[in-house]
């Protein structure tokens, strides 16, 4: 028997982060210039010693299951251990995932045969730095059958998420999904206690419990999803389910963020270009792996003409290897691998996705581009934003979107490109 068996949820559409998303699964979204999403929850899972770990795809799942399997093949097999991508089996019928909780379901057989002392259930589209060593002691101690991670957010925030309610010891006695008036922690008005989709479950209640909700859903009273049905019940029936506080080595509330719209994902990419960024990925005591090309340094190129705006220069920005700032300037911005910044171009607070070309004169403002785009010379975008929706996606926010089939699409000289 096995201690803790891992199973990352990755199978999810991410509508509201489309159109980054129409081609890819949201976990398998570049974030950061040289990361994808899902690369965080697993650089936890193998930070904090797990190596037992089977992430569950369904949706355009290609390029995450290349990705995990090229660039987590890190684990020794002949150990037991092992991170493996698993789309779904159809071993109970003919049925795709339904809900998170009918991917951990399908999967059952798994369990049975691995037969772990505890499940640990991650959400693989969440960007955080989390030891879950102690957060499966403080499990054990409580002597649960499910924890959940939890963190402090504003209520605007709270409404998109789930929202829990704690007595003095940290057992959940309310549990609200999405709620447009979520509760309050008491004494602290304006804060409300989000779910960060983080579980640990013994083995038998979780298979129990879902050999129950089986029952439920054939009545048609359950639609096979942990934060709508089955937390709830465990919350309203007092099935010993405790709230984990998530803490950062400090003692401080975590940083933890759910990229899930294009506007989140905006800001927390910006989060990371800061003097004092929130989310630090410079701390090399907790590594976030991933799979990168072997490309030579980024490059910054002429110096001359400062009156004239031709200088090659990032400010409070990220800039990945293979790219060259080739007289462009950037600012407040996260740049990819392979990027080509053109003289005199202008980007500022925007995302330029691995290979995207900005021509010359171009312009640009609270815009994300995708893979292998190229912006022709003199082009202006997020400054005219009525202009804009005649040609991209464009959010309430004001941020453009320009998606892989939009502008001039170009293959990598030497490299074939993901999704």
């Amino acid at each position: 028997m096995i201690d803790v068996l891992t199973m990352v949820l990755a199978g999810g559409k991410g509508e509201r982060l489309h159109p980054l998303t129409s081609e890819r699964a949201k976990p398998a979204v570049p974030f950061g210039g040289a990361y994808r999403i899902i690369d965080f929850t697993l650089s936890n899972t193998v930070n904090s010693g797990l190596k037992q770990v089977i992430v569950l795809t369904q949706y355009k799942s290609f390029s995450l299951e290349r990705h995990i399997k090229i660039g987590w093949n890190i684990l020794g097999r002949a150990l037991g251990e092992y991170i493996d991508a698993m789309p779904p089996q159809q071993k109970m019928g003919e049925d795709w995932y339904r809900g998170t909780a009918d991917a951990i379901y399908q999967n059952n057989y798994y369990i049975r045969r691995l037969a772990p002392k505890r499940v640990l259930v991650l959400s693989g589209d969440h960007v955080y730095r989390m030891d879950y060593a102690p957060f499966l002691k403080y499990h054990d101690e409580k002597q649960a059958r499910v924890t959940m991670a939890c963190i402090e957010v504003p209520v605007a925030e709270a409404r998109t998420l789930g929202v829990l309610q704690v007595d003095e010891q940290w057992r959940v006695i309310g549990f609200q999904e999405k709620s447009q008036t979520p509760q309050e922690i008491p004494g602290k008005p304006g804060w409300c206690l989000a779910n960060m989709g983080v579980y640990v479950f013994d083995r038998a209640f979780l298979l129990d419990e879902l050999d129950a909700e089986a029952e439920r859903v054939k009545a048609g009273s359950s639609s096979w999803d942990f934060g709508k049905d089955m937390l709830p019940r465990f919350a309203a029936e007092q099935k010993a389910v405790f709230a984990y506080p998530f803490r950062d080595g400090d003692g401080q509330p975590g940083y933890w963020r759910d990229v899930g719209t294009i506007s989140a994902y905006l800001e927390a990419n910006l989060d990371l270009v800061a003097v004092s960024p929130r989310f630090n990925l410079y701390d090399f005591r907790w590594p976030i792996r991933t799979f990168s090309l072997p490309l030579p340094p980024a490059k910054f190129v002429f110096a001359q003409d400062y009156e004239g705006g031709r200088r090659g220069v990032a400010l409070d920005s990220i800039v990945c290897a293979g790219a060259i700032l080739s007289g462009g300037r950037v600012r407040d911005s996260v740049v990819g691998s392979l990027v080509r910044v053109n003289s005199f171009a202008e980007v500022d607070r925007s995302i330029l996705f691995e290979g995207v070309i900005v021509g010359r004169h171009c312009r640009l403002r609270n815009t994300i581009i995708d893979k292998d785009v190229e912006i022709p010379p003199g082009a202006e975008i997020g400054y005219h934003l009525d202009e804009d929706r005649k040609h991209y996606h464009v959010t309430p926010e004001g941020i453009v979107v320009i998606e892989k089939r939009r502008g001039e699409l170009k293959a990598t000289p030497g490299f074939s490109s993901e999704i």
